[in-house]
């Protein structure tokens, strides 16, 4: 059995609760600082998130659910200046601390961080969005602390495709057996486990129904020593908060 090396982290939904207080949001300022009236509700939202990656959504969106828009002739770029609008809009809500980090995951990345443990970001939003979150819950130096930080369009197939682990295994030189991942969401646990992960999933609000039976172990949130979390499906070893040997133990298992 190899020896864990590293921890890779999806963003949303798995660090923060992003998506329905964070990045619909921001859509929807977008949507109405281009003059638009689309209004994705929180329910619509969830059934946009079948769809990885916020360019794509947008054409999801237009496909599926708003399909008398008039296109314009130059759609691409439309979408593109829309997703970019709507990523300044998520990063001035993250300045204002609108979106803090899960319970578990700052305790556990300082755990990681003081354990010698190597840690990266493997995800399919953007970037800046990464940046805005990190900076604004662990501080402005926070970005250094993740060896890799696979985002957005490095890759062109996002999530459940493994491209993105596959690249980040790649960057850091590591097998798929040397790591673990940490997902929220359907997509996100077909991604990791494409690229032969084991992965730990905390469900939300919006993947608390997804079929997550080849997880090694799904937990409602990451847990605090105060704050237990609850097994829904696999062993953890007895403990009520995932730290860095309940991890481990997993990893082995």
């Amino acid at each position: 059995m190899a020896t864990l090396e590293a921890l890779l982290f999806d963003v949303d939904g798995t660090l923060a609760d992003t998506e329905k207080d964070g990045h619909r949001v921001a859509f929807n300022m977008a949507f109405k600082d281009e003059g638009l009236d689309w209004e994705w509700s929180e329910a619509l939202y969830g059934e946009l998130l079948a769809v990885t990656g916020g360019k794509e959504r947008i054409k999801y969106y237009l496909e599926k659910f708003n399909t008398d828009f008039e296109k314009p002739a130059n759609f691409d770029e439309f979408v593109k200046g829309l997703h970019a609008s709507k990523t300044n809009f998520y990063t001035l809500l993250m300045a204002e601390g609108k979106i803090p980090l899960r319970p578990g995951v700052e305790r556990l990345i300082n755990e990681a961080r003081d354990a010698g443990m190597r840690i990266a970001i493997v995800t399919t939003t953007t970037p800046e969005n990464v940046t805005a979150l990190l900076s604004n819950t662990l501080g402005g130096e926070s970005i250094k602390w993740f060896e890799v930080i696979a985002a957005g369009d490095i890759v062109p197939a996002k999530k459940p495709a493994p491209d993105i682990y596959d690249w980040a295994l790649e960057q850091m030189n590591l097998k798929p057996e040397q790591a673990i991942a940490f997902e929220d969401s359907r997509n996100g646990i077909l991604s990791s486990k494409a690229a032969n992960l084991k992965t730990i999933i905390t469900i939300n609000g919006y993947t608390a129904e997804d079929d997550f039976s080849e997880a090694e172990l799904v937990l409602d949130q990451m847990g605090e020593p105060d704050q237990p979390f609850q097994v829904l499906s696999g062993d953890a070893n007895g403990q009520t908060y995932l730290d860095l040997a309940l991890v481990k133990y997993v990893h082995q298992a």
